[in-house]
């Protein structure tokens, strides 16, 4: 099951396409280094079990009842 559900460009190639023509202009190399601190916040999240299912679960729950 996915976490979410694909978007239409995704499902286009459109995506795919951007992405390959910045890394071939060299866009992607540039912005590596920013995206370091949200990589690390994502590993660390990971590691303590953020995106496990039972935590997928309770963010839903949230969600319903929270508002």
């Amino acid at each position: 099951m996915r976490f979410r559900r694909r978007s239409v460009s995704t499902m286009l190639g459109v995506t795919k396409a951007k992405k390959r023509i910045n890394k071939t202009v060299g866009i992607t190399a540039i912005k590596k280094p920013f995206r370091v601190p949200a990589n690390a916040e994502r590993r660390v999240l990971r590691k303590v079990g953020y995106y496990s299912t039972p935590m997928k679960g309770l963010r839903f729950l949230g969600r319903l009842f929270g508002k």
